[in-house]
């Protein structure tokens, strides 16, 4: 069963990452509102699945050892390495010494290489309980949407069509079809290696969360929108916590 949940959960993210696409130029005013509480939510789901789901369940393997925490790092860092490559390509293309064809290269190949690793985490995680699968999966949902709608925006920007960019960003999201592919290839001969990719994934979603979300929260400062901020974040982890009944 744990083929079958973890492709059918890495096709239903390959698709839900062209919802948001789709949406962007509908609303976009109101979606800009929309956003920032749902990056709250993302950010709580993200750091609830590491802290409820992911890294209890390898300490209960594997104890809390070293190797555990240089995985944990090499997941921060290797996510850290594929964001400079994405603002590198941006400052390029701001001061002028790259074209909009190559800018928009760089988007998907950089938007390619964060889907397969997504496919990675999301395959490891169901070799691990189905519970984790399912919180793994939800947690890559609610960060991809928003990263799908920059994506497809920058498509635009570099001069593709509407139907192009969709197009183009869905075949870059089905790399995470080849991620899960690779873990359940490797994880019916090595529990091990799964154990080791869970901890990446952990570092991987603590970046995005600490990185690139939360952040984000910080740039509204209002008392008002701070609060539902911080409830959005608890609902995203209470979440988390609602799939351990799952079990």
């Amino acid at each position: 069963m744990v083929p079958i949940y973890a492709l059918l959960s890495v096709v239903a993210v390959s698709v839900i990452s062209l919802v948001g696409a789709v949406l962007l130029p509908l609303n976009e005013k109101r979606l800009k509102t929309f956003l920032i509480y749902f990056l709250s939510f993302s950010a709580g789901a993200l750091l609830g699945d590491v802290f409820i789901h992911l890294l209890p369940e390898v300490v209960e393997v594997e104890g809390f050892t070293q190797s555990v925490s240089v995985n944990i790092l090499i997941g921060i860092l290797a996510t850290f390495v594929i964001e400079k490559i994405i603002h590198w390509k941006h400052h390029q293309s701001h001061s002028g010494h790259m074209h909009k064809h190559p800018v928009t290269t760089m988007t998907l190949f950089g938007d390619g290489v964060h889907n397969f690793i997504d496919g990675l985490v999301i395959g490891a995680s169901y070799f691990v309980s189905i519970p984790a699968g399912i919180a793994t999966t939800f947690a890559v949902i609610l960060h991809e949407i928003p990263q799908e709608m920059g994506n497809f925006g920058v498509l635009i920007h570099g001069g593709y069509t509407r139907s192009r960019a969709l197009w183009f960003n869905f075949l870059s999201s089905l790399t995470a079809v080849a991620g899960t592919i690779t873990v359940l290839a490797l994880g019916s001969t090595s529990s091990s290696t799964i154990m080791a990719l869970t901890s990446f994934a952990a570092g991987n979603f603590i970046y995005i969360a600490a990185s690139d979300l939360i952040p984000e929260l910080h740039k509204e400062v209002g008392f008002k929108k701070t609060v539902l901020q911080f409830v959005t974040m608890l609902m995203g982890i209470g979440v988390m916590f609602g799939l351990l009944l799952l079990d």
